[in-house]
């Protein structure tokens, strides 16, 4: 079982996006390391101290409004935080 919730939405200007959400009881041994096939672009709808951590790097906050780029087959994962995580997915084709 995954531990997000995916939404998947079709914009006419955007095209297919994806909301996914990791609801606030989420357990934190579900939030593995994982690499995606595509590049990809989240925006953060709603966090409160929920972090990214990329391959050798520290965690990073994830800030509401903010977007961040994750490249293909790079090692990556988030850290839970307080509430719920909502995020936006955009991939390249």
């Amino acid at each position: 079982m995954k531990p997000y919730i995916d939404d998947i939405q079709f914009d006419l200007f955007d095209g297919k996006k994806h909301i996914r959400t990791f609801d606030n009881n989420v357990d934190s041994d579900e939030l593995v390391w994982h690499r995606d096939e595509k590049n990809r672009t989240i925006r953060v709808i709603e966090s409160n101290d929920w972090k990214l951590q990329m391959d050798n790097e520290l965690p990073i906050p994830l800030l509401m409004g903010q977007e961040y780029e994750i490249k293909k087959l790079v090692y990556h994962r988030v850290h839970k935080g307080k509430g719920k995580l909502v995020i936006e997915i955009k991939e390249d084709d």
